[in-house]
């Protein structure tokens, strides 16, 4: 199994302290979060760690890698005022303001809930979560219910992580736009999902009879209803490390819990127009 990022985080809390409803969005904005239904929150356990981090001094080490930085941002109620860079440039279609510190609300992100999402284009992408010289990060939170994309821009400046700018714009116009739309219908109809399935999709997941082990297969739309998995169909998180390239063809889905040990890979393409399930990782 690949290293899950938040467990490590924890441990890592852990460590130092051992030494030593939903998410708010700014006044000015947006939507309130609405967390998937078919993913049972586990807040109590999510409660528990923010009180963890909230009473240990963030490391310096946290601010070398985004994700790190980001988990203690979200957490920490006072790291988050001495990192938003203030007053916060805030942009919603042709309406540009600044919101003061004294009218900012608590930015939890994801850790109301027991998961998040991230898109990546490629397999080299996703080695930037680890990648130290990353300077520049975006958190997306991806509205289906309205159609918005609520974006939030960090920059690692003379070696701290900050919080320099949000911007509100549609679905339309993101650089995922097509397979975001794409998304929400596979996650919402399930006859448009089988239809959406290459002729043979790889799979990989836990064998049944052995925990201990990996089993590797073929799904054909015969028996995808079995291995179908759970997915968000109200709102999903986007992060983007460093700068992003060209519009992709390639999406690999990527679902990982917080503290709980879930993660899942989908791998999608687009061929002539469509895009189609090439591999499920479970």
């Amino acid at each position: 199994m690949k290293r899950l990022l938040f467990g490590a985080l924890v441990l890592t809390v852990l460590m130092f302290s051992c030494k030593g409803k939903q998410t708010n969005d700014t006044a000015e904005d947006v939507p309130q979060d609405s967390t998937d239904t078919t993913v049972v929150q586990d807040t109590v356990g999510v409660d528990t760690l923010e009180q963890l981090i909230a009473e240990t001094p963030m490391p310096r080490a946290a601010d070398e890698l985004f994700d790190d930085f980001l988990f203690n941002f979200a957490s920490n109620r006072k790291l988050q005022m001495e990192r938003v860079l203030f007053p916060l440039l805030t942009v919603k279609g042709n309406d540009t303001t600044r919101v003061d510190k004294n009218r900012w609300k608590m930015e939890r992100f994801f850790m109301r809930q027991d998961f998040y999402t991230v898109l990546f284009d490629n397999e080299r992408q996703m080695e930037l979560v680890r990648d130290t010289s990353v300077s520049e990060a975006k958190v997306e939170k991806i509205y289906f219910n309205t159609g918005a994309v609520v974006q939030y821009m960090f920059r690692r400046i003379k070696g701290a992580w900050l919080l320099i700018e949000q911007k509100t714009e549609p679905i339309a116009s993101n650089r995922n736009a097509s397979f975001l739309n794409f998304y929400h219908q596979f996650v919402t109809d399930t006859v448009f999902q089988t239809e959406s399935l290459d002729e043979t999709v790889q799979f990989v997941g836990p064998d049944p009879d052995d925990d201990f082990a990996q089993m590797e297969g073929i799904l054909t739309p015969d028996t995808w209803p079995a291995f179908a998995p759970e997915l968000p169909d109200r709102m999903i998180y986007n992060i983007t490390y460093g700068k992003p390239g060209a519009k992709s063809d390639k999406i690999i889905f990527v679902m990982r819990g917080i503290a709980n040990g879930m993660e899942l890979e989908m791998t999608f393409r687009q061929r002539g127009g469509r895009w189609q399930l090439m591999k499920l990782v479970n």
